[in-house]
């Protein structure tokens, strides 16, 4: 009797478990999916991580990231039998740029992001979109033109960046005594440079580049060769969403093979005098994945 008792219970606790179950299976909607029931494809961009995303001077999002991220919408489109899909620009954050994506604010984000372990413990990744390193602007006024020359200088950092650490690790293994400054993002660091609240922006070097073309004199500025740190870009989506990040990889990938994407190099960096980098070449052929 008292085995008969027991098994009752269990059974009544599995047909109260399993409907559950089979609803939360049900409920998990693909970003494919959803794109699809909405209609819409929401890109997020940054507004100051120029020459990847920006706003122009009429205010629309631009920059090479940008333009990848429009061929990507043509890959989803294509994906989803020519559907009457919108792609919309959502503007985020570099705070809120992976919880954005999270959330369900934007399917992509399409801007300057390092692809990290750790930042894959939330979102996903997709195939390499860029390689930079972190760098240090300053005034010429200022004579650094090296790292050491950081020592007793306050460098400029804005948060919520992988800058932050790689700059802490190489001034402590190089006994430079600088100290970093938090800051909100680039447009306050270069606020602040020009002001003489810091001597210095540390940075993605090609975002440092994307400063001094903004800037009203650009010849103000000094921006190191050298670089401390290796930065893969990549945009970010969805965690476990296979068939979106396939989608994505697959217009990434097409582009590459095709030798397009010199195309949009050259339109966006490559107008101030700067080749395609061997490391970021290497990138390019490393990712033209066959179908």
């Amino acid at each position: 009797m008292k085995r008969t008792s027991c098994f009752a219970v269990l059974v009544l606790v599995l047909a109260a478990f399993l409907p559950t179950t089979s609803l939360l299976a049900e409920g998990t909607e693909g970003t494919l999916e959803k794109i699809a029931r909405t209609g819409e494809f929401l890109i997020g961009y940054r507004t100051d991580s120029s020459p990847l995303s920006y706003e122009n001077s009429e205010g629309e999002p631009s920059g090479y990231s940008v333009d990848l991220c429009r061929r990507i919408a043509a890959g989803v489109k294509a994906h989803l039998g020519n559907k009457d899909i919108e792609t919309k620009f959502v503007r985020i954050t570099a705070e809120e740029r992976l919880s954005a994506v999270v959330d369900g604010k934007i399917d992509i984000e399409c801007g300057s992001t390092t692809i990290t372990l750790s930042r894959q413990e939330l979102v996903d990744f997709s195939l390499p979109v860029f390689v930079t390193g972190a760098s240090v602007l300053s005034k010429v006024s200022g004579g650094i033109q090296t790292m050491s020359d950081l020592s007793g200088k306050r460098v400029g950092v804005a948060k919520d960046t992988t800058t932050i650490a790689q700059l802490e690790t190489y001034l402590t293994d190089n006994l430079i005594d600088a100290e970093i400054v938090i800051i909100t993002d680039r447009i306050d660091g270069m606020t602040r440079l020009d002001r003489g609240g810091i001597d210095a922006l540390a940075s993605d070097q090609i975002v440092l580049i994307g400063q001094i073309l903004e800037a009203r004199n650009p010849k103000q500025y000094s921006l190191m060769d050298s670089i401390f740190s290796y930065e893969p870009y990549g945009f970010v989506v969805r965690r476990n969403d296979a068939d979106f990040r396939l989608v994505v990889n697959r217009s990434l990938s097409q582009l590459y093979r095709s030798g397009q994407q010199g195309d949009v190099f050259y339109k966006w960096i490559g107008r101030i005098g700067i080749t395609v980098p061997p490391v970021l070449a290497a990138m390019y052929q490393l990712s033209t994945i066959p179908e």
